[in-house]
């Protein structure tokens, strides 16, 4: 049975890499920003992507793009940075993006899908506590069955620790969220949580942006492409220490706002540790004051490449755009491959499911 699905938010691609692995067909999608647009349409080429507002673009252009009269999923990861906890201290101020969650309700109404599958960061259900429950309130007034949970993307097979929000809901019927096939600790029936060196550990030396830049169009690097540090920053990665936060590097290393008892956000200026998951990959990924983005040896960031790895992206998805502040965000923005697939796999297997019990029997002869 062929499963439709239609990708709104698209981004880079994450989403729709997880889908087809899942076994969806992506029939279409939709992408405003123009970098995150080119980089999915040079990956999806069959996926008919629409470069437009989401809320521009109505539940008919979307079926008569696609091409059919069914969806069996509409999937999307609206933009979350007006709910995420790094953005606490601008609480009061209102982002124009947060109310786009609630265009996963209006292509609900319009679409009717069989299923609808939305992730987000958890504090959607806390800083965006009165959209959620409009969203949730349109959604069960169309009969969907909501079914929610905070899922540890590790506890997938991504080697990250990141904690997402996951709504997912059936036409008439519940679907569930995917049971978990790796945990912190090995056990029988779970395999140990993906680390870094697993994944990045056998990767050449990278590029600096100037080399690359020097060597032609940077994209032809596959962006294995790393920031040159100022001598500053060079000091400061060159002392952290794998997996202890910036506090251990000398005072006189430290940029002067952390000094003299500053007590902020711990995880910057660090280096990852070999042998666990990687910190959240953010837009800031190369940029070792927004994060815990060292590499655990080499004194340097993790390079572009190592952070589209950490979040599952195929060795050779092409990353269409020769801006490093555009391609950060890309990655950063996406959500994870693997954990799509996870959450996508329990998507297909219970709208199959869904079929054959509604199906009517077969006639005699």
């Amino acid at each position: 049975m062929a499963l439709t699905a239609i990708d709104v938010f698209a981004g880079a691609g994450g989403l729709t890499v997880g889908l087809k692995r899942a076994g969806f067909r992506v029939v279409a999608a939709v992408e405003l920003e123009p970098h995150s647009f080119a980089t999915y349409k040079a990956n999806h080429p069959e996926v008919k992507c629409l470069k437009q507002d989401i809320t521009t673009v109505s539940g008919a252009a979307l079926l008569e793009l696609a091409e059919t009269e069914r969806i069996d999923l509409l999937a999307g990861c609206p933009p979350c940075q007006g709910f995420t906890s790094l953005t606490a201290k601008y609480k009061d101020k209102e982002d124009p993006r947060n109310k786009l969650v609630l265009e996963m309700a209006r292509l609900a109404e319009e679409l009717r899908p069989q299923a609808i599958m939305m992730e987000n960061v958890p504090g959607l259900t806390r800083k965006g506590k009165s959209l959620y429950r409009r969203l949730r309130s349109r959604l069960q007034a169309l009969d969907y069955r909501l079914t929610e949970g905070f899922l540890q993307v590790a506890d997938y097979g991504v080697p990250q620790r990141r904690r997402r929000l996951v709504l997912l809901g059936g036409l008439g019927f519940k679907v569930a969220l995917p049971d978990p096939t790796h945990s912190r600790v090995q056990t029988d029936d779970l395999a140990p949580w993906r680390t870094v060196r697993e994944t990045i550990e056998d990767l050449a030396a990278p590029l600096t942006l100037p080399e690359a830049k020097a060597r032609g169009r940077v994209e032809r690097s596959q962006w294995h492409v790393v920031r040159q540090l100022s001598s500053q920053n060079a000091k400061r990665i060159k002392a952290a220490k794998a997996g202890e936060v910036w506090t251990h590097i000398p005072e006189h290393l430290r940029p002067k706002c952390h000094r003299e008892g500053y007590v902020g956000f711990t995880n910057v200026y660090g280096r990852m540790e070999w042998d666990r998951p990687s910190p959240t990959i953010t837009g800031g990924c190369t940029t070792i004051s927004k994060g815990r983005f060292g590499h655990p040896e080499a004194d340097r960031t993790i390079s572009v490449r190592e952070a589209a790895l950490l979040q599952t992206f195929p060795p050779d998805y092409l990353l269409d755009t020769p801006y490093m502040e555009h391609v950060c965000n890309m990655i950063g923005n996406a959500l994870p491959c693997d954990f799509a697939e996870a959450v996508g796999r329990g998507c297909a297997e219970q709208l199959r499911k869904q079929a054959v019990e509604t199906s009517p029997p077969p006639t005699k002869d």
